[in-house]
């Protein structure tokens, strides 16, 4: 780089705007040399309070109900009208990573370290301090790619125990209906007795034991009906015996009953720069393509806040990295720096939605929705409580998108050589008898058109990818509370490695991923609809 070029850098990194700047919405307060930062009125949960030299960030546990203001004669902080202690140093020292500040009605949000597992400690140790590091990623990713495959147990049967009140069931073939699939390793126990000893109904859901409104479901692609298999083959690409046979694990969750939050890791997806694409969309005078250098003065947890810990029924793991996070081939890597994947927690961006993504909103009444972003729907960025976006869209309006399986304009990772076919995970929204269901979906072993198929087959009006690659890129918890205690169970067993065990509670207690402790990832969480206090 010319020495032109690096003092322009360092002159961009000096001035750099922070993450507050990137909020348009935010409304400031200043009384008696203290500044109260609302940085979303509409969403109203964070804050940060600046005294001096000092800032803090606070979190307003029940935003919907509770204002917090700034006292114009006193400058003391304000919940409800009514004053209240802040002992913001002495929260500032202590371990808690969400403080209790105003006897609990507030909360001062503290640092934290983000636990990571040997495969991303390997992978990001290869990636950066090897030679070729990236190459050597690919490979491993070439020896994963068959890791997880499982194919389930089929065997001739009746028509299964099946609930009913769940989502559409999938179309499959009339032979498919005549057999049973027994899903060796679902973590999750259905109510029905019988499927533990026959198995399911491939595409059928079944209830999940002691929650109510969660349904499970597994299918092989192969098992899809015909008409399915053969539509859209301009967008779908034929599916190989291995993914074919490949079993797909299903949850489903009624939005009526629950609602969808997300969070960022303590580390990622993270502000800088992508790896993943063209070098001329790199605008050298910038930090990044928000124009940020990092997060600060915000403090990322990697964990659910306690208000929202006490009723959160199940967490699953978030999108790609930033390091994936953008493009290097087709049109959306020639636009808006390469179209990196934006995201927002609690009403704040931390990197600016991009036209042409897949994108899952959360809204500051409690819905969600899935779409395609384009540039008019910056409209509904006043509600948006919370948003993420990971690549394009696997189905759009109830079809497979347009980019399924073209490997590099989609950006569906894998490899150079295209090699796709890996454990990959997905969401996606349906709607049956006017009811909307969110589906999270963990495939063992498909590539996007596989992806595609499922989700077309169970009849969805949108789906996208999440992650991919590993058991803990694909994650999915489900707790169920029983008085005083709580049972934590996972989509695919094998995931519970991810969960730490309290080697000092009677029993050794599971303290899961998430939920009892900080990741650096960033993750989506279900929880039952808030009622008004």
């Amino acid at each position: 780089m010319t020495r032109m070029a690096l003092l322009l850098v360092a002159s961009a990194v000096a001035t750099a705007p922070s993450i507050v700047d990137l909020q348009p919405f935010r409304r400031v307060n200043t009384a008696h040399g203290a500044t109260l930062t609302n940085l979303n009125p509409a969403v109203n949960a964070w804050f940060l309070l600046t005294a001096g030299n000092m800032t803090w960030h606070l979190e307003n546990p029940k935003p919907r109900w509770q204002q917090v203001s700034l006292d114009e004669k006193s400058g003391m902080l304000l919940v409800n009208g009514a004053s209240c202690e802040l002992t913001l140093e002495e929260g500032r020292k202590s371990a808690q990573i969400y403080y209790p500040l105003c006897g609990g009605r507030l909360y001062l949000r503290n640092p934290a370290k983000g636990e990571r597992t040997a495969l991303e400690s390997a992978a990001e140790f290869l990636r950066t301090q090897v030679w070729g590091g990236e190459k050597v990623i690919i490979l491993f990713h070439h020896l994963l790619s068959d890791r997880y495959r499982e194919t389930g147990e089929l065997k001739n049967g009746g028509a299964g125990d099946a609930g009913t009140g769940g989502p559409a069931a999938a179309l499959i073939s009339s032979a498919a209906a005549r057999q049973l699939l027994k899903p060796v390793n679902l973590g999750i126990t259905p109510e029905s007795a019988d499927v533990d000893k026959n198995g399911m109904t491939p595409g059928a859901w079944y209830r999940a034991a002691g929650s109510p409104g969660v349904f499970l479901s597994v299918l092989q692609p192969n098992l899809i009906a015909p008409e399915i298999l053969a539509s859209y083959r301009d967008r779908v690409s034929a599916l190989d015996a291995r993914e074919g046979s490949a079993l797909v694990y299903l949850i489903a969750f009624d939005l009526d009953r629950y609602e969808l939050g997300f969070a960022l890791g303590t580390a990622f997806p993270g502000v800088a720069w992508s790896d993943h694409m063209l070098p001329q969309m790199k605008d050298p005078r910038m930090p990044g393509p928000d124009g940020i250098a990092s997060i600060a003065p915000l403090v990322s947890t990697g964990l659910i806040s306690p208000q929202n810990a006490r009723r959160t029924v199940a967490t699953f793991t978030g999108g790609f990295k930033r390091t994936h996070g953008a493009f290097r081939f087709g049109d959306l890597a020639l636009v808006n720096h390469g179209s990196h994947y934006g995201f927002m927690e609690n009403g704040v961006a931390f990197s600016r939605l991009q036209p042409g993504l897949a994108t899952v909103l959360m809204f500051e009444d409690g819905s969600a929705d899935m779409k395609t972003w384009n540039e008019s729907d910056n409209a509904l960025l006043p509600r948006v409580r919370h948003a993420r976006q990971n690549g394009v869209p696997i189905i759009e309006d109830g079809v497979p998108g347009k980019l399924v399986a073209k490997w590099g304009p989609g950006n569906w990772s894998g490899s150079e050589d295209e090699k796709l076919r890996t454990i990959r995970a997905g969401m996606a929204l349906g709607v049956r008898g006017g009811r909307r269901w969110l589906l999270y979906a963990v495939f063992s072993d498909a590539t996007p058109s596989a992806m595609a198929r499922a989700f077309q087959a169970y009849q969805v009006n949108y789906a996208l990818l999440t992650d991919m690659n590993a058991l803990e890129h694909t994650y999915l918890a489900l707790y169920r509370r029983s008085g005083g205690e709580m049972a934590v169970d996972h989509l695919i067993s094998g995931m519970s490695v991810l969960d730490k065990t309290d080697a000092r509670g009677e029993g050794g207690a599971v303290i899961p991923r998430f939920l009892g402790y900080p990741d650096n990832r960033d993750f989506f969480y279900v929880m039952t609809k808030e009622a008004r206090p």
